[in-house]
């Protein structure tokens, strides 16, 4: 009986006596394999990269903002602090300042915020320390604000001068001293306006006082856990309804509501539904590959029968039996597909590597991609290879041994 190792070697030393030929058939394979194993890996890269970037605005966040002016206020506040499993919130008020520092001016987003909010925003400090409810006039500096905006670098203890135009069209400036500098996050897909490498944050009750105003743009919360941040945004969703007067039954029409509120899961399952997407149609498009190079095999396969028709001949009248003959050339297609999956693995490993570099990905190489790249290499050795070595088999040996 003839054995695997045997059938090995023959494949090793069929596919060695047709070098070229033999390259051109795992061609397919290669860049079919290839172009798999760096879609999944890529796509892991990308799930990793947007969990981080979301996870770099806040902590288990709850952004509850109001469409129309005079919607929150301190009651408000209270509802939402008080909700079950809330573990921070923040009352957030926004306008755009005219900001000089030395003889230069610029508009920059300023923020009015509590000391929560360095909690729930995530806020990470570069130097200095964030705003405190007992605070006065003071500012924290988003990272770009410190650095880019002005042609001179901004410092702790500097002092700068906003100015303010109130809704009744008149202005107010006062003199702020920077308490903080916030590190550079760098995100850049999570664009939900909370970003705070561009903004001035300042207490929030000294921004309602200079502004004249009692009612808040709304709020930032977090959950106590990323498992149940669903139930407690709807939670705090129907607490709000109810005190401004919406009928549960309009809790989900939007254009109902003067508020909208969105959460950390919704924008971790909106990002993973568009990445999942993208990933199974790249992944549809390298299984063509797939199947050309499958093509491929058998094409080169069914050659290889007709060349070996006297070989084969020989062998049958030998003793060889048909399952023998099958075995040898099911066993010889299953190489050539192994080793384009081993290139094809390596070089879509490569691949997601580099694009990783340039995009600036965290590296994720799941263990499985490699198990993957060899069954998916094997199997469609395995069905490239059953026709030819099936039309190998039944042979006859009178006939073949006649073929010239």
């Amino acid at each position: 009986m003839l054995g695997l190792k045997h059938s090995i070697r023959f494949a090793l030393g069929s596919i060695w006596s047709a070098k070229m030929r033999s390259s051109l058939t795992t061609l397919g394979i290669i860049i079919g394999v290839a172009a798999v194993i760096a879609n999944v890996s890529l796509g892991a890269s990308f799930s990793e990269f947007f969990e981080d970037e979301i996870g770099s605005v806040g902590n288990n966040f709850i952004v509850i903002e109001s469409n129309t002016p005079h919607t929150f206020h301190d009651n408000e506040l209270e509802l939402v602090k008080n909700t079950p499993g809330i573990v921070g919130v923040s009352p957030l008020t926004q306008e755009t300042g005219g900001v000089r520092y030395m003889s230069e001016v610029r508009q920059i987003p300023v923020q009015g915020v509590s000391d929560d909010y360095g909690q729930v925003a995530n806020i990470q400090m570069g130097s200095g320390s964030f705003i405190d409810d007992n605070d006065g006039y003071v500012a924290v500096l988003g990272y770009d604000v410190a650095y880019d905006k002005f042609d001179r670098k901004i410092a702790n203890k500097n002092s700068i001068e906003i100015t303010f135009v109130k809704s009744d069209g008149s202005t107010v400036t006062e003199t702020f001293r920077v308490k903080g500098i916030t590190q550079s996050k760098e995100t850049k897909l999570v664009e939900s306006g909370i970003e705070p490498e561009g903004r001035i944050f300042i207490p929030v009750k000294v921004m309602s006082e200079l502004l004249g105003d009692d009612y808040y743009w709304g709020f930032f919360a977090a959950a106590e856990s990323i498992e149940t941040i669903d139930e407690v945004s709807d939670e705090v969703d129907k607490r709000l309804a109810r005190n401004l007067g919406i009928p549960m039954r309009d809790l989900d029409e939007e254009d109902i509501k003067p508020y909208s509120i969105f959460d950390q899961g919704e924008v971790l399952e909106n990002m993973n539904q568009v990445s999942g997407a993208l990933g199974t149609l790249l992944t549809s498009v390298a299984f063509i590959s797939l199947v050309v190079g499958s093509i491929g095999i058998m094409n080169i396969m069914l050659v290889t029968v007709t060349e070996r028709t006297s070989e084969i001949g020989i062998m049958k009248s030998l003793g060889f039996k048909n399952y023998e003959v099958l075995s040898l050339f099911i066993v010889e297609s299953m190489v050539v597909g192994l080793l384009g999956g081993i290139l094809g693995t390596l070089f879509g490993l490569g691949g997601a590597y580099l694009v990783n570099n340039l995009m600036g990905l965290p590296h994720v190489f799941p263990l499985e991609l490699i198990f993957i790249g060899m069954f998916v290499s094997l199997f469609v050795g395995l069905v490239a290879g059953v026709y030819p070595a099936n039309k190998a088999a039944k042979m006859n040996p009178v006939d073949a041994l006649r073929h010239e």
